[in-house]
């Protein structure tokens, strides 16, 4: 049996003074899949965002949720889908309000389903505070919690972690993962900061210039990506060119890609001789757990993570991909 996805986006697109925000971007989501929603500001995420949750009118292509057309803004008095909440990068809370005052105001949930509500969203601690008492974290917990008091299927999330520390970030992704599971709600978030996403999402689509240039599992999006603006937004990478490297590719004719865009942790140093690239370190970065190697070979500039000490600027190495790097590479050749 075949299910129907929760959220069916088709060819949507819109322009603003002539120049396409979006453009025929499609994708479906099924029910408690996380879709996370990346790329540079500007790309069109936003947008995309506001017109599946039915603020945003789309100039072609039509948005389905559960089924049913998502009325835009031209079509409806009141913007917005009563089943989707939609959290801007700009909300407010009411000031000089204690937080229970904010929730009270849309309640739709028994006493018992705003309290496990409240302590998903971590914030059940909080109801007496006054909204101007509250970390940035905190602001954020309550507004969403706010939107979900009115019993909403689906959550929109634009940028929700750009103004958070890391403690705060941390927080919130497990505020979201409770709510997917103990709630059924369904997430789509919008980020800048892939970090974020790539722990948290089961799918990420990355926009550039209103249209989607990949998608895929965070796994795929990271080891594999299709170019270089998808491989720089996910941190350090090395552009290998498939024609001219002196890296022992697998079975090199059949790799489809003119380039290979390759994360250091796909880099290993060996022993000379073999096959394998030789270089001069050019630089050697202590990232915390590892050291990140700058190398310079007759074809290319390559970074190398390794977990030992001992290079320095101007050492000669020998380079060659990782075994599990070649595995995948092997895998994706024989679809």
């Amino acid at each position: 049996m075949h299910t129907m996805p929760l959220l069916k986006v088709s060819s949507v697109s819109r322009q603003f003074e002539n120049t396409a925000a979006v453009d025929a971007v499609s994708f479906s989501q099924n029910k408690l899949e996380k879709i996370a929603i990346a790329g540079e500001t500007g790309s069109g995420k936003s947008t995309l965002l506001k017109m599946i949750a039915g603020l945003i009118q789309p100039d072609t292509g039509s948005i389905h949720f559960d089924g049913e057309l998502i009325a835009g803004p031209d079509d409806k008095l009141v913007p917005g889908h009563p089943a989707i909440a939609y959290l801007s990068q700009h909300f407010e809370l009411q000031k000089f309000l204690r937080v229970e005052q904010v929730l009270e105001y849309a309640n739709k949930l028994s006493p018992d389903e705003a309290g496990t509500l409240f302590e998903i969203c971590r914030i059940d601690h909080l109801l007496k505070r006054k909204t101007d008492e509250l970390s940035g974290g905190e602001k954020q917990r309550i507004a969403i919690a706010r939107l979900l008091i009115s019993a909403p299927r689906m959550l929109l999330l634009d940028e929700p972690f750009s103004n958070l520390d890391m403690t705060q970030r941390n927080t919130l992704k497990m505020v979201l993962e409770d709510l997917c599971k103990g709630l059924k709600i369904t997430c789509i978030l919008v980020s800048h900061d892939p970090q974020d996403v790539l722990t948290w999402a089961d799918k990420i689509l990355i926009m550039r210039n209103g249209k989607v240039v990949q998608k895929g599992t965070p796994e795929n999006v990271y080891k594999m990506p299709v170019n270089a603006y998808t491989a720089g937004l996910f941190g350090k990478f090395s552009r290998v060119s498939v024609t001219e490297t002196l890296l022992p590719l697998p079975g090199r004719s059949n790799i489809k890609r003119k380039e290979l865009f390759v994360r250091p942790e796909n880099l290993q140093l060996v022993p000379r001789g073999g096959k394998s690239v030789k270089g001069k370190i050019t630089k050697v970065v202590f990232t915390g757990n590892s050291y990140e190697l700058d190398v310079e070979t007759e074809q290319e500039e390559l970074t190398i993570q390794t977990d030992k000490n001992r290079y320095a600027a101007g050492d000669t190495v020998y380079i060659s991909l990782s075994p599990a790097y070649i595995a995948l590479l092997k895998k994706l050749n024989s679809r």
